[in-house]
């Protein structure tokens, strides 16, 4: 994933005008170094959740890491109209607009690998050291079915399932969220529960919710 800190070095560090600079700059800078550091105290603690969500999305890990880059440097660039009430919430719907966005200028392509896709694999590595080698088969054979079925719910009803089942987030979050009534969260969310029990009750698990 993109780091932090050359995104913001390059907004904080920018050269300044050359007319009218010495006082002006030098408060210019000050000003975008304190937006900096505000900018992270609020939404820094928030790019797991953040990542996670593109992730699920996209469901490819390359298209996740350059919306996450691009919904980052768009919260950073609106963050003067930020409220300060819930910054998780906040970036967490800059993240879908992105996501939206992003994919109406690259469409799909083809699906990876199901283990990766969510986690990059970090999953399998902390499996195999908590667990012996037959556990951790087992597991990420689970999790896999588990990734492989909220993979295969139609975008609608994963992202309600992903915000409330994987981030925790409430009705009226998700409902911020997505941009829509908390009574359609609800339907969708029943909906999608409805779909993933019954891809987890095939034996393979997985394949279309339709």
């Amino acid at each position: 994933m993109t780091t932090t800190a050359p995104i913001l070095g390059r907004a904080i560090e920018r050269p300044p005008s050359a007319i009218g600079w010495r006082r002006e700059g030098v408060a210019t800078v000050l000003i975008d170094r304190e937006r900096a550091d505000a900018f992270e105290k609020a939404v820094l603690p928030h790019l797991p959740a953040a990542f996670r969500l593109a992730r699920w999305l996209a469901r490819d890990p390359h298209d996740a890491e350059d919306v996450l880059q691009e919904a980052y440097l768009r919260a950073f660039r609106y963050f003067g109209t930020f409220s300060g009430a819930d910054p998780r919430t906040w970036l967490l719907a800059i993240v879908r607009n992105t996501f939206h966005t992003y994919r109406e200028k690259n469409p799909a392509g083809a699906e990876v690998d199901e283990a990766t896709a969510v986690d990059g694999g970090d999953g399998v590595a902390a499996s195999r050291r908590e667990a012996s080698p037959e556990e951790a088969l087992d597991a990420v054979s689970e999790r896999a079915r588990i990734d492989a079925a909220i993979r295969a719910l139609p975008a609608e009803f994963r992202e309600v399932v992903v915000l409330r089942e994987l981030e925790g987030l409430s009705y009226k979050e998700i409902a911020s969220v997505a941009k829509i009534p908390i009574g359609t969260v609800m339907s969708r969310l029943s909906r999608g529960r409805e779909d993933l029990r019954r891809l987890l009750s095939r034996p393979d698990g997985g394949g279309s919710a339709r």
